[in-house]
């Protein structure tokens, strides 16, 4: 009699210690799930998503290059208001000839009237009378200094001062949009990172929480097996799914430390040993649906095609002015010893430049002109078509997300059911340890299904936002 208890009894014992280690299994990868905050690397430095989201910013290439875009931008823009004033030049010129730059040759007899020539051929002695009929030579401005200052005024110029200005001040609102859609890109790589590495690290929580349970499995499996109430191939199911574990883990061993990797170099940290800080799975701050309509208003994708129409517009009418007259006002002041005397004079003038051969061609310009005024015309209203689709895709996406979340919370309250029937039936011997297994698996899937749920969701909730905003 003694001999039929000892088995029973031992076999009893088997399933009190596989209970446990089950119920072990559930509270240990409940902790591993997406609700819990990261405790691991004790001494490394804690990140929220808005501080790598800060760091990246001050940090990343496209930024600085975007920011600088602007610096050039508003530059060029003071440069265009300076055509307002005039124009002040000054010249300054010194020379020495080696011969006189004016040079003649005067023939007195030539010049003198002739009624004039017969009173002086009768007064003058005939030396005098024979030194005017040769011819005498004449050499002047053989040097000289010469120096000018000058201030113009356009008083109309087409309207290229004006409208060069106004697209000067166009360029530098596009180099703010696309600062603000860098930024914005630069926060879509960082969170879509960080999520991704606060999935692998919680996948990695429930690896070690299902290494722990099959290594108590494998303890009570392999006593059972030397009491001889189970059997051996339940010992080698058990081995090569902790075989599999293993080889999960150095999967998930390599991505985080290339994902650690990546996010250190695009947000400018300087060490990869940091720990990412955020909230429970649970409390998820889902954004309000807004008027698509109103909200394309806003977002730097359409203003800047707003301000590709005005920048062809100022081109156009920028064109038309190169081709209309131009009219401007000065004054100066001058000096000159070009006679061997100091000479000083100052003026006022007026001048009108009117391009008459230039209209052959520039008709043809103005055309092309036009003509790409209107396609961007024709592009806004396209792209503000699109722009509208990709809110409303984009709320489908936080509306699929929400939803793929609820479905993978059930599924993890459902898998745990499975795993406790599975456990009484393997108990009661009318069920394997590969049904088991089995629902082990399934419930470590169903766990990693609701950390990538709620990661997915946190990135569709961005790309809503910054389709809308």
């Amino acid at each position: 009699m003694k001999k039929e208890e000892s088995p029973a009894a031992l076999f009893m014992k088997k399933y009190i210690l596989l209970s446990l280690c089950l119920i072990t299994l559930s509270s240990a990868a409940q902790t591993g799930s997406p609700t819990s905050h990261p405790s691991e690397g004790l001494g490394a430095r804690h990140y929220t998503l808005q501080q790598l989201k800060d760091s990246a910013c001050q940090n990343n290439i496209a930024i600085r290059t975007a920011r600088y875009n602007i610096e050039s931008a508003s530059r060029q823009r003071k440069e265009a208001f300076t055509k307002y004033f005039p124009n002040v030049s000054g010249t300054g010129l010194w020379f020495n000839a080696n011969k006189g730059m004016a040079e003649t040759t005067v023939n007195p007899t030539e010049m003198i009237p002739a009624e004039l020539g017969n009173m002086m051929s009768q007064a003058l002695p005939t030396e005098a009378l024979m030194a005017l009929a040769n011819p005498v030579s004449i050499s002047m401005i053989k040097n000289g200094t010469i120096a000018g200052i000058t201030a113009t005024q356009p008083v109309f110029a087409g309207g290229q001062i004006i409208n060069g200005n106004r697209l000067a001040k166009v360029g530098e609102d596009v180099s703010r949009l696309q600062l603000q859609l860098s930024e914005n890109q630069v926060e879509k790589t960082t969170e879509q990172y960080f999520w991704q590495l606060a999935s692998l690290q919680e996948k990695m929580k429930t690896i070690s929480a299902v290494d722990v349970m099959l290594g108590d499995i494998h303890k009570d499996v392999d006593v059972a097996v030397r009491a001889g109430v189970a059997l051996r191939n339940d010992l080698l199911q058990v081995e090569l799914r902790r075989n599999e574990v293993e080889s999960q883990r150095l999967k998930l061993q390599n991505g985080i430390s290339i994902i650690r990797l990546l996010m250190a170099q695009y947000c400018g940290l300087s060490d990869t040993c940091f720990v990412l800080s955020y909230n429970d799975a649970d409390v998820v701050d889902i954004p309000l649906k807004q008027d698509h309509q109103q909200a394309l208003l806003a977002i730097p994708e359409y203003q800047l095609l707003g301000k590709q129409v005005e920048a062809a517009n100022l081109q156009r009418k920028m064109e038309i002015g190169k081709h209309l007259p131009t009219v401007a006002v000065g004054a100066g002041y001058n000096y000159h010893n070009l006679l061997d005397k100091d000479h000083s004079f100052a003026m006022v003038f007026a001048t009108v430049s009117v391009p008459v051969s230039d209209w052959w061609g520039g008709s043809h310009a103005i055309q092309r002109k036009k003509i790409a005024y209107q396609q961007a015309q024709e592009q806004l209203a396209d792209n503000a078509q699109l722009l509208t689709i990709r809110m409303q895709n984009a709320w489908n996406g936080v509306v699929e997300a929400q939803q793929q979340l609820q479905i993978a919370k059930r599924s993890i309250e459902q898998s745990t059911e499975n795993l406790r029937l599975h456990r009484d039936y393997y108990r009661a011997g009318t069920c394997r340890m590969s049904d088991l297994l089995e629902a082990q698996m399934l419930y470590q899937q169903s766990c990693d299904k609701h950390t990538d749920a709620f990661a997915q969701l946190q990135n569709k909730i961005l790309e809503y936002r910054q389709a809308t905003e």
